[in-house]
């Protein structure tokens, strides 16, 4: 069994780290792809997972593989495709660490991926099935995830989605907005960032976009709220769980980190996670917040996240 498997994209950031003696820019190579970057997260901790997508056969691809590899990412369900070019994200960051993207993804690989070569078994095999968004960005992609999704359904898996929104990669907002709620109905646990509470709702404020979720089904809803923290509501509480300051260098896959945080610790439960008590999710939110914090304070996504060790001495301080 694994404890979580996820589908989507596993691409390359070239993240900023530096400039040359001609007074260019370094872009170093870094794995990254928000579902891998969950998955690696999770891992960390002792989470069993599985990953479902495609890379190119090329150099970035083959990069990738061994990286899932290094973090004991099970990779039967990835596909490696001569005819497309490994996804390319080349990351800008300002003073704060905040960053803006530039993708090569015309088509990147993990459009490519067909409802045919979706593994089955690694979804019949799993405690949590978790997606992304950006699957639904193109076909065949597009139609691999929603069959995957019908058939988690059928298999009564817990269903995790964290809608990653990406304006470069759409056509416009209006079907950015269409595609992106349309999948809500599958989701029993979400996770949104502050800046997508409105996109995937229409509602700004955090606890008004949570509850419009929990309307359609969603049985536990997290709202990152950036170096303010995070929130968490079911129906029958809400909470908000502040940060600890960080020394922020790049804040790419803080929210992944702070979901593959979660997702490991509702995998562990020995009860449904649809149970969860205040107190275990007030622990859950600092539990999350803090693999965040540490993430922030690293270059790249999954280099950066946190192990156990780093992480029990941080959040003990």
């Amino acid at each position: 069994m694994y404890d979580i498997t996820a589908l989507g994209e596993l691409l390359i950031d070239f993240t900023p780290c530096g400039m040359s003696e001609a007074g260019m820019k370094i872009f170093e190579q870094n794995p990254g792809g928000a579902p891998a970057n969950v998955l690696a997260a999770a891992g960390n901790f002792g989470a069993k997972t599985a990953f479902i997508g495609k890379v190119g056969k090329d150099m970035h691809g083959e990069f990738l593989k061994e990286t899932l590899k290094k973090y004991n990412i099970e990779t039967k369900g990835l596909i490696m495709d001569e005819k497309v070019f490994t996804t390319l994200a080349f990351v800008s960051l300002n003073e704060k660490g905040e960053r803006t993207f530039s993708f090569a993804r015309k088509p990147g690989a993990d459009t490519c991926l067909t409802k045919e070569e979706v593994n089955l078994e690694l979804i019949k095999e799993c405690k949590i099935f978790h997606f992304g968004s950006l699957s639904l960005t193109d076909n065949p992609s597009k139609e691999a995830l929603l069959y995957a999704l019908e058939k988690a359904k059928e298999m009564n898996k817990i269903i995790s989605y964290d809608p990653n929104y990406r304006p470069l990669l759409w056509e416009n907002r209006d079907i950015a907005v269409k595609e992106m709620r349309d999948v809500v109905k599958y989701a029993d646990i979400m996770k949104i960032s502050d800046e997508e509470t409105e996109l995937l709702t229409g509602c700004k404020e955090p606890e008004k976009a949570a509850s419009k979720l929990i309307e359609q089904g969603v049985s536990l809803v997290f709202v990152t709220l950036g170096s303010e923290g995070s929130f968490l509501k079911t129906k029958d509480f809400q909470i908000r769980v502040k940060s600890k300051k960080c020394n922020v260098v790049d804040t790419t896959g803080a929210g992944d980190a702070f979901w593959g945080a979660i997702l490991y610790k509702l995998a562990e439960r020995e009860n449904s996670v649809f149970q969860i008590s205040e107190k275990e999710g007030t622990e859950y939110l600092k539990f999350a917040n803090t693999t965040a914090g540490i993430c922030v304070e690293k270059r790249g996504a999954i280099p950066a996240m946190a192990s156990l060790e780093e992480l029990l001495m941080k959040i003990n301080i």
